[in-house]
């Protein structure tokens, strides 16, 4: 028998990696994963911001950076405002980082929903890509005569129910998504 649960944990994984590529688009309110993607160099190394401070958003318009040691608040501060994507422009009081979330205007929230569209998209290429694969799996079994048709068939139900699935899910997650990116 064919065994799909290689391709299933495959395509979970793309569904979650395309919940966490939805994560860091941008919506109206601040939160800390906002700057998950920002390296800073300390101690002569590049780290992720969350290695080097802890980040809270006390506030609906504003991120608080509060660093591990006072020492590089300067280098966070500057990866902060080099991220010229985010548009955040930072402040310090020599202990914490004040970053205020600026209100979104209408062209940069469309602007983010087609960001969001083209990792729906994204996903669903790797899904199909996925898809193609089990398939191949399956008919390179059939022709060294370890599955019978049927069995093939069995299978390519099965793995477009599976996509059916999480077509839908991504779907739902999507709109989720463009409700909370278009509500001012």
């Amino acid at each position: 028998m064919f065994d799909t649960k290689p391709y299933e944990d495959k395509f979970e994984s793309a569904v979650m990696h395309f919940s966490e590529e939805l994560k860091k688009v941008r919506t109206g309110r601040a939160h800390p994963g906002q700057l998950e993607g920002i390296k800073v160099e300390v101690y002569g190394t590049l780290v992720p911001i969350n290695q080097a401070a802890n980040i809270t958003a006390p506030e609906a318009q504003m991120l608080q950076v509060t660093p591990f040691d006072p020492g590089n608040i300067t280098a966070i501060s500057a990866a902060i405002r080099n991220d010229q994507s985010l548009g955040f422009n930072p402040s310090d009081d020599g202990r914490v980082i004040r970053v205020p979330v600026p209100a979104l205007t209408e062209e940069r929230r469309k602007l983010l929903v087609k960001q969001a569209s083209e990792k729906v998209e994204e996903t669903r290429i790797a899904l199909r890509n996925i898809r193609q694969d089990a398939l191949k799996d399956a008919k390179r079994k059939k022709e060294n005569k370890e599955l019978s048709e049927d069995d093939v068939k069995r299978v390519e139900k099965l793995i477009d129910g599976i996509m059916t699935n999480l077509n839908a899910k991504i779907d739902e997650t999507f709109r989720i998504k463009e409700k909370d990116v278009l509500t001012i």
